[in-house]
């Protein structure tokens, strides 16, 4: 099944609207690994969650690859992804299991809980923002 949403997803058609291909090198191989993933977007910028939480094999490569990554949906877009802190993850979570009908068995709490649950579990579900790799350096802290 992962085979075929990959297809669908990177040439954007046949799929929903926020889901896209992540491509990151493997940590171990080296070689370039795909996933269909959603993008969630929230007040004003885009995400991506793992679902599976922090075993999650994308997760880790995505972090060995220090976030460098491409999303694909339609043509390749190169991104860094940077990891959001736990304490701001709960409304990003939210609204991915909003848009995310798939990923709702793999996240212990209902997409109508109060954001409270979500702060429960945020520490288990890792949050990547996504910026143009030709962006300056992000921070999600800025004073």
């Amino acid at each position: 099944m992962n085979h075929l949403d990959i297809l669908q997803y990177a040439a954007g058609c046949l799929s929903p609207r926020r889901a896209v291909v992540l491509e990151v090198r493997g940590r171990t191989s080296g070689r370039t690994v795909s996933v269909p993933v959603v993008v969630a977007d929230h007040e004003g910028g885009e995400y991506l969650v793992s679902m599976l939480g922090e075993e999650a094999n994308w997760v880790r490569n995505v972090r060995a690859a220090h976030g460098h990554a491409i999303l694909r949906r339609g043509d390749r877009r190169p991104v860094l992804l940077e990891e959001v802190p736990p304490d701001l993850r709960a409304p990003i979570l939210r609204r991915y299991l909003a848009l995310a009908p798939g990923a709702r068995p793999h996240v212990p709490v209902s997409r109508r809980a109060p954001l409270a649950s979500f702060e429960a579990i945020a520490a288990r579900h890792p949050v990547f923002r996504i910026h143009d790799a030709s962006a300056e350096e992000p921070s999600l802290r800025q004073g």
